[in-house]
């Protein structure tokens, strides 16, 4: 996902999306602690998105 979409969303859509993905980090946390993570990468794609939205999170805040 880009910044731009998360710019365009209110903070409440942004919240939910960011527990989406706290919980989609948490699947693949154990997924990787039980040898059935086949694509690792997943995991940097789901921390830098997470960043992306607690960063537009903040953005939103300092307005």
């Amino acid at each position: 996902m880009k910044a731009s979409e998360l710019r365009s969303k209110d903070a409440a859509e942004l919240r939910k999306e960011l527990e989406g993905l706290l919980r989609a980090q948490f699947s693949l946390r154990m997924q990787l602690a039980t040898q059935q993570l086949s694509n690792t990468s997943q995991l940097g794609k789901v921390r830098r998105d997470i960043a992306r939205v607690r960063t537009v999170l903040r953005e939103k805040a300092g307005k």
